[in-house]
């Protein structure tokens, strides 16, 4: 039952990851409920909350859809299925993120639709700080410049023209 749950709540974190910059970061799951900055009221509050329970329950809903997808693309690759049926259950397993994906930024959507303009502004200035608190943290002594040893690696992807 733990394993059942610790996937589950895996999965909704994934989900809800606002982009790869922010998802490095721990979630914050109820943002309008502790960020006091923000001044929302508690209607403000109340409306979010209601988008986000609808949207967390369609999330995990076609998370497990995903995922049982997922599982019989495995199988078919497993058993040596023909390209033709591989192919189309890879165009049914993308089609289910994409709605997915879909769903979870129409929910933030939803979300900031409830802020008004200043508010949105201040949002955006919390999660700038964030993401450059996250990038210092990542990268402890440096000063934002590329190393040469990077410089190096980037030179050896390149293809020659």
């Amino acid at each position: 039952m733990i394993p059942f749950l610790c996937r589950r709540l895996l999965a909704v974190v994934f989900v809800l990851a606002f982009s790869a910059a922010a998802s490095a970061q721990p979630l914050q799951w109820f943002w309008w409920k502790s960020e006091p900055s923000l001044a929302l009221s508690p209607d403000q509050s109340a409306q979010i909350d209601a988008v986000f329970q609808e949207g967390i329950a369609r999330l995990m809903h076609q998370k497990d859809e995903l995922d049982r997808l997922e599982a019989k693309l495995s199988r078919l690759i497993e058993t040596s299925a023909s390209e033709a049926e591989v192919a189309q259950q890879i165009d049914k397993v993308e089609a289910t993120r994409s709605t997915l994906n879909k769903t979870r930024t129409l929910m933030l959507f939803h979300m900031r639709l409830v802020l008004k303009p200043e508010q949105r502004l201040k949002l955006n200035a919390l999660r700038d700080r964030r993401v450059e608190a996250q990038r210092a943290k990542d990268k402890p002594g440096t000063s934002g410049t590329t190393s040469d040893a990077s410089k190096g690696s980037d030179a050896a992807r390149k293809r020659p023209n």
